[in-house]
């Protein structure tokens, strides 16, 4: 965990090579989906868009009216998410969440796209009971993130910073040890664009 000087450096390639928030339809989906699980509960607060780079699901999210928090730990991705939207609320943190910013916050739900990737294996349940701890229950969490093809974790050659492939049911573990239930998860296979299966796993806090 920790700040990230890999994406500072690219940042602003970053941001032009994905100017859009979604690189496939399923991506979309999974996010709407997020948004009426979000507003299907009964749970009031913030949502946090953990690993927010330049924020474009950050506005996606306030678009659809909820009250959305970007976090990243890249100072030039915070800096370019400011800039591309004046209007929206971007913290400089990791996904801890220790910033003095969010220390106040009431967190109803956590949305973190091929953020969690970058965390060493062995932090992950450290984080996720974290997050729990500051959710009511109820609260919503998605994890997305590149996949594996059996039931393990393996490190994998980002370009930019040391990443891992979790298979969606490691990652459904961790998370029923923290606290949270899984509702749902989707894979999409591999293709030309994207070279490792990808996945979205959304699970609700007991």
């Amino acid at each position: 965990m920790g700040f990230q000087p890999g994406y500072d450096a690219l940042a602003e390639l970053y941001a032009e090579t994905f100017p859009a928030p979604f690189s496939n339809p399923l991506q979309r989906h999974a996010i709407g989906a997020f948004i009426e699980h979000v507003d299907d509960s009964t749970t009031a607060g913030a949502v946090l868009d953990v690993g927010c780079g330049p924020g474009h699901v950050t506005a996606e999210l306030t678009a659809a009216g909820l009250d959305t928090i970007g976090v990243d730990p890249s100072t030039e991705m915070v800096r370019i998410a400011r800039s591309a939207h004046p209007g929206l609320r971007f913290v400089l943190d990791d996904a801890r969440l220790t910033a003095p910013e969010l220390a106040d916050t009431h967190v109803a739900a956590i949305v973190a796209r091929f953020s969690l990737i970058h965390v060493p294996p062995d932090s992950v349940p450290e984080v996720l009971t974290d997050w729990a701890a500051r959710m009511p229950r109820g609260g919503v969490v998605m994890v997305a993130g590149q996949s594996t093809d059996v039931d393990e974790i393996v490190e994998f050659d980002h370009v930019v910073t040391p990443g891992w492939r979790w298979h969606p049911d490691r990652m459904s573990a961790a998370l029923a040890t923290a606290g949270f239930d899984e509702e749902w998860r989707t894979v999409k296979c591999a293709d030309d664009a994207h070279r490792f299966p990808e996945f979205h796993l959304l699970a609700v806090r007991l």
